[in-house]
């Protein structure tokens, strides 16, 4: 049963809403004014908030700013309830975040229609960002009802790419973002002596070359897989759509970002300051954590002794003589080019 947190000092108002969302099976809290209502959303996991705007103690405006500000409210669907129908405050709330607008008096239809369209496309971005081909279509049609994306996305092409095989590389524009559909692709940034570091490990499900599209720039690093896989190009024209008129995509968007940028950071300071054997452990953590399917009984993976020392920063040489060392305590086994990891612990807890 989906949870609604009702925010409306009117009772009036309060009750009749109240009691037509319980006769459509869902169970309402009720707060009678915004600092009860945000202190009843933190405690309390919520699929949706109605929140009224004009409220003693606590506006909405404000109600809708501090729940975005936590981040176990930030993501929940808002819907503003308003006497007010001037486009200057359907603009502010909107701008501020909220999913949707319901002009007081509303009749029963009304209301269960704002209800039942937030939350499903709530479900669908959930959906469309877990990732596979056929989620991102759906995610996709439930946008803005924009005809063009509706088509393109019953039309959009796979393609596929052998291993090895360059997807993208540094210094080009960008025509769009990428989904990996089924495989693995690495990203990695070329030295000027011909090195390779790489930057980023993706998965089936995975979003990767955006942020040049972001920034109006040139790839600052290159894409290409690491096993026969398949991907799919979402057109810049369209994406920039989905962003631009759709709150939730930009929301998702500035976590993928943020958590982006975190990981970065982390490798940065890792690569300073640990030794090659806690680097070289590292990388085959990451690739553990990366790619292990949950119903893999020993984590195995054919890559080549190159890519791994990439990944971990160092020279192959080097990274060949530490998985020598590794097999030799146990930690790791390797048949050809495969290495399966014996003592995941072990490795994850290595000293520098």
């Amino acid at each position: 049963m989906k949870r609604i947190l009702l925010i409306e000092d009117n009772q009036e108002v309060r009750d009749n809403a109240s009691e037509i969302l319980e006769l459509a099976h869902y169970k309402v809290s009720i707060a009678k004014n915004g600092k009860e209502g945000v202190e009843i959303a933190q405690k309390e996991k919520y699929d949706l908030i109605i929140c009224d705007i004009m409220m003693p103690l606590l506006d909405g405006y404000g109600v809708l700013h501090l729940l975005a500000k936590n981040p176990k409210t930030a993501h929940i669907p808002f819907i503003f309830l308003t006497a007010k129908a001037e486009r200057n405050d359907l603009r502010k709330g909107m701008e501020m975040g909220a999913d949707d607008y319901l002009t007081k008096p509303f009749d029963d239809i009304e209301l269960l229609n704002a209800v039942e369209s937030r939350l499903k496309k709530y479900n669908l971005m959930k959906q469309g960002f877990s990732k596979n081909i056929t989620s991102l279509n759906e995610f996709i049609k439930s946008g803005q009802g924009i005809e063009h994306l509706k088509k393109l996305s019953e039309d959009r092409d796979i393609t596929i790419y052998k291993k090895k095989e360059c997807i993208y590389t540094e210094a080009n524009y960008p025509k769009g973002i990428f989904l990996v559909v089924k495989g693995k692709v690495k990203a990695y940034k070329t030295h000027e002596q011909g090195k390779e570091f790489i930057t980023g490990l993706y998965k089936e499900g995975d979003f990767f070359g955006y942020m040049a599209l972001l920034e109006h720039g040139k790839y600052t690093d290159s894409a290409m897989t690491l096993e026969d896989s398949e991907v799919c190009l979402i057109p810049k024209e369209d994406f920039f759509s989905l962003i631009y008129k759709n709150a939730d995509v930009s929301q998702k968007l500035i976590k993928l970002l943020s958590d982006n940028l975190q990981e970065k950071e982390n490798l940065l300071i890792k690569l300073a300051y640990n030794s090659v054997r806690k680097r070289v452990a590292e990388a085959l953590v990451t690739l553990y954590n990366r790619y292990k399917k949950e119903d893999d009984q020993q984590f195995s993976i054919n890559i080549s002794r190159e890519d791994l020392a990439n990944l971990a920063g160092t020279a192959t040489e080097t990274t060949i003589r530490t998985l020598s060392d590794f097999k030799a305590e146990g930690l790791i086994e390797i048949k050809g080019g495969t290495i399966a990891i014996a003592n995941y612990i072990k490795l994850s807890k290595m000293k520098n």
